[in-house]
């Protein structure tokens, strides 16, 4: 009998980067293709996407991918992997928006094969039927997935909470997931992003109401920074902010186009008169001013953390400010945030964040709605996804508590080969899931090159040796020339420099009458220097030979 492969390739042990393929005989379909931020170590790294060689190699059986919402954790791998994936895109209405608008700045919306679907729509992929499902989240339009097999129903959460008052009125389809339930249900993958956290997820509802008392109470202006495709919040601060008399600006490139392109949709709607044109920002009072901007994971680039900096042309913190930070940390910004929260304190400004005041909730299910969701669809496998490793085998657990057998639960890493029939399961094996890095307009896999490099000089600083040739004899001129930067102090560094230069002349000088070939003195100078350096130093710079004829 043919077996149902699963196959995570991001999202699981780590927070973000989300992509899932399922493949049965010759059809594979794909669940979301997300980026993830780049942790610290990872130096001028822009973004970390998928690594889909799994899926180039087995091209001719791609019959979609899949988006359950619009976060950028989902979509935001889509412009760089289109380009050598070229599938169909199926999306509900903002996340296609959302998605249009990043294909639109990479040039490559017009080759695009988008399709939009919406909750209750069903569509035939090969042998995979998949019916769209409305789910909370901290986005309008999310969905979940009821994905029909020859062996079962598999069914995707997407990232979702149990929200009995969200912002757009559109609560979770819980009568659609219990008579997917009823159906007999062969697999589950839910969202195990909070499932540390007790009890129920708070609802959209209270930061409506924060929202509410800040814009009545604050002296000067309001300033929200939230992310660009938090579509709710900005409705919830538009709201606030007319319910209060205040005109809402919005600054920041990412943030004005998804505002746009939500407004031009239909998913933003503010009363007539409230947005106003950031060139009308100084004919307004201050305590009549709001305005909606990007930067709560402290981005060097954003508005935000450019006004923290004192380096914003239009914008500057002002004394009576008050600066909403409605947004909680992605796993590694925790620094960049502290340091921008900081900096908006040192200049006069009271600055509201998650930890201190009622101004984000997180639209992720806490333990009892997870507990719910497992009981109301009661499967016979579970495979737990999105999160850190111990997120992922905590939920497991939970749902052992609840009755699903051990054998029957999957804790998986990215790239694990899962295969199940309709009594069993177990990993065969893995495929390629290493990161791969966006640099600019570079895509990089592995660990590469650059990176390496970034990394070495970070931690060991560079040493330049300028070696001149005399060109007739093709002997070494004089002593080489040894400039250091990141390396050693200035006070320590003549001696060591010293013994460098003649450790290189000694090792040039065989007395022929001409050097040997380029490559092979490269090589050796870089080869002699870099263990004495170590030798002298337990520190190993990037030595970059240089040979000059004279």
């Amino acid at each position: 009998m043919t077996k149902l492969r699963v196959i995570p390739l991001g999202g699981w042990g780590e927070i973000g980067k989300n992509m899932l393929a399922l493949e049965y005989g010759n059809d594979i379909v794909v669940v979301d293709a997300g980026l993830m931020f780049p942790e610290e170590e990872m130096l001028g790294v822009d973004l970390v996407i998928p690594d889909i060689s799994y899926l180039l190699d087995n091209h001719h059986k791609i019959r979609a991918i899949l988006i359950t919402h619009g976060h950028e954790d989902h979509i935001g791998a889509l412009p760089y992997i289109l380009p050598r994936l070229n599938v169909p895109v199926y999306s509900t209405r903002l996340a296609n928006g959302l998605i249009s608008v990043k294909l639109k700045e990479h040039k490559l919306l017009s080759e695009a094969n988008l399709n939009i679907v919406q909750p209750g729509d069903e569509i035939t992929l090969g042998q995979f039927h998949v019916e769209f499902f409305r789910v909370n989240h901290s986005i309008p339009d999310a969905v979940g997935l009821a994905i029909h097999t020859p062996l079962g129903i598999v069914v995707h959460t997407g990232d979702f909470k149990v929200d009995h008052t969200p912002v757009d009125g559109k609560p979770t389809d819980f009568n659609k997931l219990a008579q997917i339930g009823a159906q007999g249900v062969l697999l589950l993958f839910s969202d195990s992003t909070y499932v540390e956290s007790p009890g129920y997820t708070l609802s959209e509802r209270v930061v409506g109401e924060a929202l509410d008392r800040i814009m009545a109470e604050a002296p000067g202006r309001v300033i929200v920074a939230t992310f660009a495709s938090l579509i709710s919040r900005i409705q919830q601060v538009i709201d606030a902010a007319a319910k209060h008399q205040r005109k809402v600006f919005i600054s920041g490139r990412s943030m004005v186009e998804n505002v746009h392109m939500a407004l031009e949709l239909g998913y933003l709607q503010p009363p007539v008169g409230v947005l106003a044109k950031m060139n009308e920002l100084r004919t307004i009072p201050l305590e009549r001013t709001a305005i909606v901007t990007t930067g709560t994971q402290g981005e060097p680039t954003s508005v935000l953390v450019r006004m923290a900096n004192r380096d914003h042309r239009q914008l500057q913190v002002l004394p009576n400010d008050t600066i909403v930070i409605s947004a909680s940390a992605i796993p590694g910004n925790e620094g960049l945030i502290s340091r921008t929260i900081d900096n908006l304190f040192m200049q006069g400004a009271r600055v509201l964040y998650d930890k201190i005041a009622p101004v984000h909730v997180h639209g992720h299910a806490s333990q009892e709605e997870l507990k719910m969701l497992i009981s109301l669809v009661r499967p016979s496998f579970f495979v737990p996804m999105h999160g850190e490793y111990r997120h992922l085998a905590l939920h497991a657990r939970l749902a052992q508590s609840l009755g699903i057998p051990e054998s029957h639960t999957f804790v998986l890493e990215n790239g694990e080969i899962l295969e199940l029939d309709k009594s069993d399961g177990r990993v065969v094996g893995r495929v390629p899931s290493s990161y791969v890095y966006v640099d600019g307009l570079r895509v990089e896999g592995g660990e590469g090159v650059v990176l390496r490099d970034r990394r070495l000089l970070a931690q060991d600083g560079i040493m330049v040796v300028i070696i001149a040739i005399d060109k007739q004899t093709g002997k070494i001129v004089g002593q080489p020339d040894l400039v250091s930067r990141g390396f050693v102090e200035a006070e320590e560094a003549e001696e060591l420099m010293e013994q460098a230069r003649e450790l290189i002349v000694r090792t040039l000088d065989h007395g022929a009458e001409h050097l040997a070939e380029w490559g092979f003195v490269h090589a050796k100078v870089k080869d002699t220097l870099a263990k004495f350096l170590y030798q002298q130093t337990r520190r190993r710079p990037m030595i970059l030979p240089v040979a000059m004829e004279v």
